[in-house]
């Protein structure tokens, strides 16, 4: 496998999911190795940021990064699910607004994104990084356990005493062509922690445009869920976000029960601490991917036919 890039810059813009303002965001193409990196444009000029699991300065509501001297770089979980989910290793993202847009709640748009600019393969090797052993991570009833695999297997279940979620499951493949399972599923709250979170001065640009709200008895939303399990599907596509905080993608089948962005920030930690990261190159057989697919019919990312408005695309 060979390292990726977008063809051609991209751009969007759209609400901040915590001060309710207009921000923008650019994606550029980048050289072999060179990673993913925010590049958040302030006041005198633009500070970079690497994704990494000490780069996280907050996990309540959304992921938020941030430098040394606080600058910061917030919601960014979506895109990042987007950017492993479809395989690119090397992107430069610029940020104007300190925020991520929070758009419709989902990876939807910046799938759309990446297909509008293209993704082209670079001559230099794709490297990873391969879980070496089993490894259980416990707090309570959450839990993570990991296992050496030679893809990105996530096995997620969640359970909610709500009559809406109850116990779902769902178990994948991450891959570009599986992606789209969960690339629409939007991110979902209680309508008593927006309340509380807004008192705070907090969501200050969430509503029922970009978040699947329930109530007591049921969802709220005039137009109820894209799918049956779509909680299930968005804990997934935040799971494949919060792992992109590594530098490298990852390899492993990880099975998670009740896990949420800080317990999966934790577990990242562990993993390193813990020295089960190995760095490798990604060699596997192409089994001449590209025809095979040609042959079969490639899918459309939006499996369920949700296509996000391009109204948001600039």
């Amino acid at each position: 496998m060979y390292q990726t890039t977008l063809r051609h810059e991209v751009a969007c813009s759209g609400i901040g999911l915590h001060s309710g303002r207009e921000v923008r965001l650019s994606l550029r193409p980048a050289p072999a190795d060179a990673g993913v990196v925010f590049h958040i444009h302030v006041d005198g000029g633009v500070r970079q940021v690497f994704p990494s699991p000490e780069a996280v300065m907050a996990t309540e509501l959304a992921t938020t990064l941030g430098t040394a001297d606080r600058v910061t770089v917030s919601t960014v979980e979506h895109l990042l699910a987007a950017v492993r989910g479809m395989g690119v290793d090397n992107l430069a993202i610029h940020v104007e607004g300190g925020e991520v847009p929070i758009l419709d709640g989902s990876a939807a748009v910046f799938v759309q994104l990446f297909a509008r600019a293209g993704i082209r393969q670079l001559s230099a090797p794709r490297r990873v990084l391969r879980v070496v052993r089993p490894f259980e991570f416990a707090e309570g009833d959450k839990r993570i356990r990991v296992t050496p695999y030679s893809g990105f297997r996530v096995d997620c279940t969640i359970d909610f005493p709500h009559p809406a979620i109850g116990r779902q499951r769902l178990v994948m493949d991450v891959t570009p062509a599986a992606f789209g399972r969960v690339a629409s599923a939007r991110t979902f709250g209680f309508l008593r922690d927006v309340e509380y979170l807004r008192s705070r001065g907090l969501a200050l640009g969430g509503s029922l445009d970009n978040a699947v709200v329930l109530d007591e008895h049921g969802v709220i939303n005039p137009e109820g869920l894209r799918v049956p399990d779509e909680f299930v599907r968005h804990k997934v596509l935040d799971f494949i976000g919060d792992m992109a905080m590594l530098r490298l993608p990852l390899r492993g089948s990880f099975e998670l029960v009740r896990s949420g962005h800080q317990f999966n920030n934790a577990f990242l930690r562990e993993l390193e601490a813990n020295h089960l990261l190995r760095e490798a190159e990604e060699w596997a057989e192409v089994e001449a991917e590209r025809p095979a697919a040609r042959r079969q019919g490639r899918r459309s990312p939006f499996r369920q036919g949700y296509a996000a408005p391009l109204s948001a695309l600039a």
